[in-house]
């Protein structure tokens, strides 16, 4: 279980999550890069706990399961925090609702089809919502501590709502793939 490198990726990015929220409480521009530096660290392990699994052969069950609940407590962590922060506010928090709530939605959608033993893959337009979301919650974790001639905020607030259309694409892409499983559901 944690005997092999992936594994122990996709474990060390959920406990990441705890001093990365409490740098989010701090106040100051440097720790605000600090914080981003462990997103982005804890973003990466996302990319080569997959690609050390595929590469060395390492695929488990457990690698399986955990990689998207990592994936989703660090995304839906952040996203929370930056709204109570503030630096998601306005229209801007329907986006992150969106993200949220599809990340909800597809969890309990992937443990009742593990149930029925069916696997619901994920897809390459579901990877690139990743990259986006993560992107975008990068540069609002950073928000006015971002260089004064790059438009941080910006950039962040509008890949948050690239990423939430995202979202409902692969989130309908999800349910239509499931429809089948879905349909002796009383």
């Amino acid at each position: 279980m944690f005997t092999n490198l992936p594994n122990l990726l996709t474990v060390s990015r959920i406990f990441v999550i705890v001093p990365l929220i409490a740098l989010l409480y701090a106040e100051g521009h440097v720790l605000r890069w600090i914080a981003l530096g462990l997103f982005t660290v804890a973003c990466l392990t996302d990319f080569f706990d997959g690609y050390i699994a595929r590469s060395m052969n390492q695929l488990s069950n457990f690698g399986r399961f955990l990689d998207p609940v990592a994936d989703k407590l660090l995304v839906v962590a952040v996203a929370l925090m930056l709204v109570a922060d503030g630096r998601i506010d306005g229209f801007v928090v329907l986006a992150a609702l969106v993200i949220m709530m599809r990340e909800i939605l597809v969890s309990g959608l992937r443990e009742y089809l593990a149930e029925l033993k069916v696997r619901l893959p994920v897809s390459s337009l579901a990877k690139w919502k990743t990259v986006i979301q993560m992107i975008a919650l990068g540069h609002l974790i950073i928000h006015d501590a971002g260089p004064a001639a790059y438009p941080t905020i910006l950039v962040g607030e509008t890949g948050l709502w690239f990423a939430s259309v995202l979202t409902l694409m692969t989130g309908y892409d999800y349910l239509s793939a499931s429809r089948r499983h879905l349909k002796d559901v009383r």
